[in-house]
């Protein structure tokens, strides 16, 4: 009995590190997914962030035309990194709506000029509220909606250039 309690703490120890090794093979996704997959937006009107451009609201998200509408900020890396995309989207004839998160007009300048400006209007969430609204759990998040203004699709992080096509077919669905 005394030589299978001396091999107890090393049987532990061995059981710990098998767990911990799993959890680093296969991490849980921890993406939040919106509940709004499905659902029409919800109602707001933002006004612009910067001078002499539209703001957005979800009344123009219902005109027929589907479109990407893309949560992001001057001060998030990933934001930077999804610029390119962003702007092979645009490029690719899709309009791009952005909610400007808890940003500030002088930095949005600055971030477009430094990476491109992919969007039709820019609207000024200072708060968190349409977040909270939209189900979106970080910046950035673009959600692609139909031309009845309802969300058929999220994309959770940056956009990526392997992800460009995905959105594209959502788009073309969308139609």
């Amino acid at each position: 009995m005394r030589r299978v309690l001396l091999w107890l703490p090393l049987a532990a120890f061995v059981a710990l590190l098998a767990l911990v090794w799993s959890g680093l093979l296969s991490p849980a996704d921890r993406a939040v997914a919106s509940r709004m997959v499905g659902q029409p937006l919800p109602e707001f009107a933002l006004e612009p962030l910067l001078a002499g451009r539209p703001g957005v609201s979800s009344a123009q998200f219902a005109d027929g035309k589907p479109r990407l509408l893309n949560i992001f900020a001057s001060w998030c890396a990933p934001c930077i990194a999804e610029a390119p995309q962003l702007m092979a989207l645009k490029q690719a004839g899709v309009e791009i709506q952005g909610i400007a998160v808890r940003d500030t007009a002088e930095a949005m300048r600055g971030f477009l000029a430094r990476n491109g400006d992919p969007y039709t209007a820019i609207g000024d969430a200072s708060t968190s509220e349409i977040q909270l609204a939209l189900g979106s759990s970080g910046v950035p998040e673009t959600f692609v909606v139909d031309g009845n203004g309802t969300i058929v699709a999220q994309h959770i992080g940056d956009i990526r250039a392997e992800d460009v096509p995905e959105l594209l077919e959502a788009l073309r669905k969308a139609e």
